[in-house]
């Protein structure tokens, strides 16, 4: 079986906040859900019992988590944000004519922006993966999910700021 292996770029602040979440999680917060699991448990029935079933279902969620944050952390490029050189790349905030909306955004991993308001697109993403290699002033088109045609026009390309 393949392994994905994407490179996924991150600010240090970024790395720095996703490792505590993982650690957290790995620790406090997998010896919470136990006790809350134990503690259902002593309730008795656990067919009927939903205070089971949901802390249950909020380990499984968790698990899952701490899969993803391993996952992305052990992949990580951590550094600054590429300088913008005109070119969309990863950690780039651009600028763009969106079937005739203009749109703010930043490519890269959806961890990167952390607080910000900044919609954010992967690069694997049918948006992302259109407008990768493009400079500012180029055109190109996507095919949307539901197959509708979306044309994009860049407009501006710069470096991501953290904000």
């Amino acid at each position: 079986m393949a392994q994905d292996t994407t490179v996924t770029w991150l600010t240090q602040d970024a790395y720095d906040r996703l490792a505590s979440e993982l650690e957290h999680l790995s620790t406090t917060g997998r010896e919470e859900i136990a006790k809350r699991i134990e503690a259902a448990r002593e309730e008795g029935d656990l067919k009927e019992n939903g205070g089971y079933h949901a802390a249950k279902d909020e380990q499984g969620k968790q698990e899952a988590r701490i899969r993803q944050l391993t996952g992305l952390l052990r992949t990580a490029q951590v550094g600054e944000a590429p300088a913008s050189k005109g070119v969309v790349e990863s950690g780039t905030v651009i600028t763009a004519i969106i079937a005739g909306d203009q749109e703010t955004f930043l490519i890269g991993s959806r961890e990167i922006a952390g607080d910000s308001e900044l919609d954010v697109f992967s690069e694997q993403s049918p948006l992302g993966a259109a407008i990768l290699g493009l400079k500012q002033g180029e055109k190109t088109s996507y095919t949307a999910p539901n197959g509708r045609e979306i044309s994009v026009e860049i407009t501006e390309v710069a470096t991501w700021s953290g904000q």
